[in-house]
């Protein structure tokens, strides 16, 4: 009896061990846990400013770290983990504890020197007023 190799069956099989490796060690709270680690951020873009909303909760305005460029936002925050003392137990948290840093690039020049800030309910709101060449900005359209 003749059986006919098939190259596609082993590649088939290799493929099944790699999911299954993936699957063992990657589960969706690991994955949420690990985009955690930078803050969500929201831009809203009107004629004269740039208004940028960055969600930061557990951390206390004093432990943030902005800088303002012309064309860029920087955060840089750490979120120390509560000292617990147990006897017994098991603790398991999807919390993240650590340093982290976002750079979140601007779609037009700002004036950096007049940024205004708010930090409410674990909530960063910054007003980013556009320079003046990018507000009075007006681009010509030829037409062929």
């Amino acid at each position: 009896m003749f059986v006919r190799y098939n190259p596609w069956q082993e590649i088939n099989t290799l493929q099944r061990q790699i999911n299954r490796l993936f699957e063992d060690t990657v589960s969706p709270s690991t994955i949420e846990r690990d985009s955690a680690k930078v803050p969500a951020a929201e831009i809203h873009e009107t004629a004269d400013a740039i208004h940028l909303k960055v969600e930061l909760p557990g951390i206390e305005a004093k432990d943030l770290d902005i800088q303002v460029t012309e064309n860029a936002v920087a955060v840089t925050a750490e979120r120390r983990s509560e000292v617990r003392a147990e006897e017994k137990g098991v603790t398991r948290t999807e919390f993240y504890y650590g340093k982290f840093h976002r750079v979140i690039p601007l779609s037009a020049r700002i004036e950096n020197t007049n940024v205004t800030a708010e930090y409410k309910d674990g909530i960063l709101n910054l007003r980013l007023p556009k320079a003046t060449e990018e507000k009075n900005k007006v681009v010509k359209v030829n037409i062929q």
